[in-house]
């Protein structure tokens, strides 16, 4: 049995469904049915109960589990500590980032690795939260910025950035429910939040959807129910037909299309938090730079 094969048995489980898995590892839905069937035939038993709830594992499966889960956690502290160890205090560092991120936030920080530490390349992907985690965990991230703080020992992190969020409406929309001090969330609850899907950040999620139902805003679009990517454009797409809103940070990266406005949340409701997050074990001089100048608390 090879790792990415219990990596992939791992995922199928926690996710609860192949679908779920193939998203999060970023692999068709087909090749990971095909990597199951591999694994069961390499174990000459059944491992998945799949049903219309998705899929769990049987006895002999969740035996499976608890060792692929240490197998891929060790395969991954050592990946990690190589790395590390080859990185030294040259050569890159390798940043995670998710969208909407300010649009200052990144680059000044960068400017003071690149002021201390010449030689150091710093390489930046988007990726989504579980992402980022996951593949800080695995050595390929030296520093990820998500929106939702792991709570794991081998991990640490400080307070990047605070976003209060406001929200986008039609112009129709902005002249009815907007208040001097901005838009009342409880007046949003006729329409729908257009939004981002779970899997981006489950925590950061929740927390949104909670402050959305407390105030008695509780329609979702289709698009973030179906759990998939939202790229921006499907948002404004939702928000213009003035059946939906977005949330938004004040520093909204791109200009909004005619009939669009933004507005600001009357009491700040909806706060969004960004955290740097990297092993506790890494000891790159350059990472340390570009932490200390990501810590809000020093700014």
């Amino acid at each position: 049995m090879e790792i990415r094969e219990l990596r992939a048995f791992v995922a199928v489980v926690d996710e609860g469904g192949v679908s779920a898995a193939a998203r999060r590892l970023h692999v068709s839905q087909s090749a990971l049915s095909q990597t199951m069937r591999t694994l069961e035939a390499q174990a000459g038993a059944t491992l998945l109960v799949r049903d219309h709830n998705g899929a769990r594992p049987t006895e002999l499966g969740a035996v499976l589990l608890v060792e692929a889960r240490a197998l891929v956690e060790q395969h991954d502290r050592l990946v990690a500590t190589i790395t590390r160890a080859g990185a030294g205090s040259d050569g890159e560092l390798r940043v995670g980032v998710p969208l909407e991120l300010p649009a200052d936030l990144l680059p000044t920080a960068i400017a003071e690795v690149r002021a201390g530490h010449p030689d150091v390349r710093v390489l930046v992907r988007h990726a989504r939260s579980t992402v980022q985690l996951a593949e800080l965990k695995a050595g390929e991230l030296d520093l990820a910025l998500v929106r939702d703080r792991p709570d794991d020992p081998r991990l640490d992190s400080v307070l990047a950035v605070e976003e209060a969020m406001g929200v986008i409406l039609t112009s129709a929309r902005s002249a009815e429910l907007r208040e001097a001090d901005g838009v009342r969330l409880h007046r949003l609850a006729g329409l729908s939040w257009i939004g981002f899907a779970r899997s981006d950040a489950p925590a950061w999620h929740d927390q949104v959807r909670a402050t959305l139902r407390s105030h008695g805003v509780s329609g979702v679009d289709p698009a973030v129910v179906a759990d998939q990517p939202v790229p921006s454009e499907v948002k404004l797409a939702a928000v213009a037909t003035g059946r939906a809103f977005a949330l938004a940070s004040p520093g909204w990266g791109q200009a909004l299309p005619d009939g669009l406005l933004w507005h600001p949340l009357a009491g700040h409701p909806v706060v969004r938090r960004t955290w740097a997050v990297w092993q506790a074990e890494a000891r790159q001089r350059a990472l340390a730079t570009l932490v200390a100048a990501l810590d809000v608390t020093g700014r």
